[in-house]
């Protein structure tokens, strides 16, 4: 259940911080009639992305074994490529996301509300339909015949809406750089797993050889049933009878994909002073554009002790980024 949950929640949380930036941006720059065509892009994406993840349950259960493994196996792979991809665009230019959604917002409101509805759809669909097909394919691969996958997931989400609206009321304060870093290397682990699972699936569907070709097989040690063998299952979708063609591939996209992900930053002197840096990833805060100048020209040292979002659209106005009055 816990990987279940940390892909909720990862995924939930990026959107929800999206969702933050783009309402924020608008209650504090006075035009509140906007948020109407904002929040039904949304809604749309929301649908959008519910929809997709019921086509793909309910659409795979008519088909037969080796053409649902074979979609399942498919499915997988591109999950984790999708989220790979993900993990690694956040890590680089999510200090430049909001001043991007903003630039979006300003070119929308001047074109008119159809823009508005689409911009907001496709700033949060993308999110959406990212997150539904990983969760599919994350849940299929942790299945034990519970409903405990789904249930970690639904949790995570629930938690990053509630996380979302805190932020955004101004009520918590967290490191989000770090939250991302950390999170998201648990991810590549729990992708990893998926991408096994998958060949494994493509293995069954008589896609790829080596089906009997296995590993190890510690069944009589690690029960799949156990608790232990659950819990493992759960966080690391964890097998206790892979094929090689399983342990390659799980190997062969942990070790690089980790290390790359967790290699620190080279950091050019221009960069290191204080009065030159730009927002760090975590800083989700509007500033007014009267006063918020450091949107343009960068903003105050956020460094790895940085403060996160605290600056909620109620009290728009009252400070710039950073916390300067």
């Amino acid at each position: 259940m816990f990987g279940n949950y940390l892909i909720g929640l990862r995924e939930g949380l990026e959107a929800s911080l999206v969702v933050c930036i783009l309402v924020a941006y608008l209650v504090k720059t006075g035009r509140r009639e906007a948020l109407r065509p904002v929040w039904l892009g949304i809604a749309v994406a929301v649908i959008l992305s519910m929809s997709f993840g019921a086509a793909l349950e309910f659409g795979s259960q008519e088909l037969t074994f080796e053409a649902k493994e074979a979609l399942g196996g498919s499915l997988s792979i591109l999950s984790v490529g999708l989220v790979t991809w993900m993990v690694f665009w956040m890590r680089r230019t999510a200090r430049h996301l909001k001043s991007e959604l903003h630039s979006k917002l300003d070119a929308a409101l001047a074109m008119g509300t159809g823009a508005l509805v689409a911009t907001a759809f496709l700033a949060v669909g993308r999110e959406g339909l990212e997150t539904a097909l990983f969760v599919w394919t994350a849940v299929r691969a942790s299945n034990d015949g519970t409903a405990d996958p789904l249930i970690g997931v639904v949790l995570g989400l629930v938690t990053a809406v509630v996380l979302g609206w805190l932020f955004y009321r101004g009520a918590l304060r967290i490191n989000l750089a770090k939250f991302f870093t950390w999170t998201g290397a648990m991810l590549v682990v729990v992708a990893a797993g998926v991408l096994a699972y998958g060949f494994h699936d493509l293995q069954e569907a008589d896609w790829l050889p080596g089906l009997h070709s296995l590993a190890f097989d510690i069944s009589s040690t690690i029960a799949p049933d156990s608790w232990y063998g659950t819990v493992l299952k759960g966080v690391f979708n964890f097998q206790p009878d892979p094929t090689w063609l399983q342990v390659w591939m799980w190997a062969l996209y942990l070790v690089p994909t980790l290390a790359l992900f967790l290699r620190p930053g080279r950091v050019s002197p221009s960069t290191a002073a204080p009065t030159n840096r730009e927002p760090e990833p975590h800083d989700t805060q509007v500033a007014p554009s009267a006063a918020g100048s450091s949107d343009r020209s960068g903003g105050t040292d956020a460094g790895d002790d940085a403060h996160g979002v605290h600056d909620g659209a109620r009290r728009a106005g009252e400070h710039s980024v950073g916390g300067q009055g």
